[in-house]
């Protein structure tokens, strides 16, 4: 069987990952299984640059197919703050933490300037075949007045998602990954996951 490896350590993003590929679990791996592995810095200026420098480094470590996956969440009224640097943002901070940081910045724009987005960037990499894909989601929304549900995980409750009339946080996982830039991405990363796994 040809194993494929999650290039990523966070609990959140695993499951929801293996719950969006559920068909293919049996030839997933995440990094719990080769503990000797640790992830490179992420040094790139995008989101793709990030995940593309986790699943080479993965992939010609391990010497298996590997998938890197970077993303962040987007507000247009405090550009430069999160993006790329959403996992670092405040970091040592709890994300409840990060978030109260956030409103406070945010507590007096109106309602109409306060958009957002969930963007996500996968790449699919195998030093053996030579072989990259990329692929990406966006899910735009608003930034909450506060922190709403307990779902999900990172900025998810404060991110409101109209068509649902709900924050990330209030959604079930089913919900979410049903719409989510994470599901986005990699239910298109899915369509290849035939031929991949025959090592075509």
């Amino acid at each position: 069987m040809k194993y494929i490896v999650l290039a990523t350590k966070n609990k959140g993003k695993i499951k929801e990952i293996y719950e969006i590929l559920k068909e293919y679990k049996d030839y997933l791996k995440t990094l719990d299984n080769f503990i000797e592995v640790s992830l490179p810095e992420e040094i790139g200026k995008t989101y793709e640059e990030n995940a593309l420098l986790k699943a080479k480094f993965v992939s010609e470590k391990l010497n298996l197919p590997a998938i890197g996956e970077d993303s962040g969440l987007e507000i247009d009224m405090l550009k430069h703050i999160l993006g790329i640097y959403s996992s670092r943002f405040e970091e040592g901070l709890s994300y409840k933490e990060r978030m109260n940081i956030i409103l406070e910045k945010m507590k007096d724009i109106p309602w109409e300037k306060r958009t957002a987005r969930f963007v996500c960037k996968v790449v699919y990499y195998d030093h053996k075949e030579d072989i990259k894909i990329v692929t990406g989601g966006v899910v735009e929304g608003y930034i909450a007045y506060e922190i709403r549900g307990d779902f999900g995980f990172g900025y998810d409750p404060i991110f409101y998602y109209p068509p649902l009339g709900k924050t990330f946080g209030e959604l079930k996982e089913k919900e979410k990954n049903e719409i989510s830039h994470r599901s986005v991405a990699f239910r298109k990363l899915k369509d290849f996951f035939p031929i991949l796994i025959k090592g075509g």
